[in-house]
């Protein structure tokens, strides 16, 4: 597995799933996997350095991937495509390792450099105050 990730200052997601070098155009369980990773790891880190207080929910992973850049590649034996197209990759096993490892690894780089990580979390945080303020005032 290789992954690549930056988060720039967009509102926008984009991840690009691969599996034994073709392109999955409509993602998979690889891709599903690394955003399960990604939000495991921002939500443990802030959680551990009280950036979210106890009553606050988890960071959902659809606003920590706000301005998300990200290519996962996996290598696999047997790849499960499924769709018309063979488009998507299956496998259940697949999403699980691909998330523990994004959060292994994702989770030691929070770790060591606090400072970025610090920022980061507090761009997510506070982009998610505002879309919930706004959501309010709009009922």
């Amino acid at each position: 597995m290789e992954v690549a990730l930056h988060w720039y200052g967009s509102g926008e997601e984009r991840i690009e799933g691969f599996a034994n070098s073709r392109r999955t155009p409509d993602g998979g369980t690889h891709v599903e996997g690394f955003r399960d990773g990604v939000a495991a790891a921002v939500n443990a880190y802030a959680r551990q350095r009280r950036l979210l207080t106890p009553a606050d929910p988890d960071l959902g992973a659809d606003w920590i991937g706000e301005g998300l850049t990200a290519v996962v590649s996996v290598k696999l034996d047997r790849p499960e495509f499924q769709g018309a197209t063979n488009g998507r990759l299956g496998g259940a096993v697949v999403r699980v390792r691909v998330g523990q490892a994004v959060r292994d690894r994702l989770g030691a780089w929070l770790e060591q450099d606090p400072d970025r990580a610090s920022a980061l979390i507090g761009r997510i945080v506070r982009g998610t105050s505002r879309d919930r303020a706004g959501c309010a005032g709009a009922l």
